[in-house]
């Protein structure tokens, strides 16, 4: 069964301590699902996050169970049984064979220009980014900075994602997009939900576009919808607040980007 290999953490705050990043290679992809999630480097660290590992493995192992099981979508699998998650580095020519590319903590993030030319490349040819987890005016900033070296902003600018986006009912009808704590900020607040205060109270919704219309770029900002993944066997009150919608907004996202 795929709920026998859910992914449980341990009571810590979303900060990787795993071993090496699994890399993907050509073997992994044979026409399945893989989930791909995009590996940078930091020029900063912020709290809570750890950069381009922020929820991983257990995001990735986790989605890619639940994926499978309400979806029907077939999911790659390891040889012993568990999803073939892979991370990626943004020059590989396997992120061609990713629908979606999933990024966390992009805050920190900086782009070579390598690195530019890859992800713009694979942007404009038809995939599909979600970056998620990274909080307050400060890493806004930097994103935005970023990513439009790579998509520059007066051909492609980031706009307001409305809530009746074809994206938020690919599948299940959600209705909004909700403010998601990691667990750690939830049990040290007694429930908060904005992990840097008036800084980021409010959820960001925002993407880019192609010339179709298309959406390439997806930014939830102020949210950490991972960690109702990551977190999902952790506390029970935690999953029944947050992971029912966190799985539907992922299995939305995906299910567009494999559309579209």
């Amino acid at each position: 069964m795929y709920a026998q290999r859910i992914w449980v953490g341990g009571p810590g705050g979303g900060f990787w301590r795993g071993g090496p990043p699994k890399f993907g290679v050509r073997g992994d992809f044979d026409g399945s699902f893989n989930y791909c999630r995009g590996f940078f480097s930091s020029i900063a660290r912020e709290a809570g996050g750890s950069g381009w590992g922020t929820d991983y493995p257990g995001a990735d192992n986790n989605f890619s169970v639940r994926l499978a099981e309400l979806t029907l979508v077939r999911v790659r699998l390891n040889p012993d049984g568990q999803p073939a998650h892979v991370v990626l580095r943004l020059t590989d020519p396997l992120l061609a064979r990713c629908p979606l590319l999933f990024m966390e903590d992009v805050g920190t993030v900086k782009f070579d220009d390598e690195e530019i030319r890859a992800l713009r490349d694979y942007l404009l040819k038809g995939g599909f980014l979600w970056v998620d987890d990274f909080w307050g005016s400060y890493a806004w900033e930097r994103w935005v900075g970023e990513i439009g070296r790579v998509l520059p902003p007066h051909q492609y600018p980031i706009a307001d994602i409305p809530l009746e986006h074809p994206i938020m009912r690919t599948l299940y009808d959600v209705k909004r997009m909700p403010q998601v704590p990691s667990i750690s900020h939830w049990y040290r607040s007694g429930g908060g939900t904005s992990e840097r205060g008036a800084d980021s109270a409010i959820v960001t919704f925002k993407g880019i576009r192609d010339e179709k219309g298309r959406l390439m770029i997806v930014m939830t900002h102020n949210t950490d919808i991972a960690d109702t993944w990551e977190r999902e066997g952790d506390n029970r009150e935690y999953f029944d607040r947050f992971s029912p919608e966190g799985y539907a907004i992922g299995v939305n996202f995906i299910l567009y980007a494999m559309t579209h």
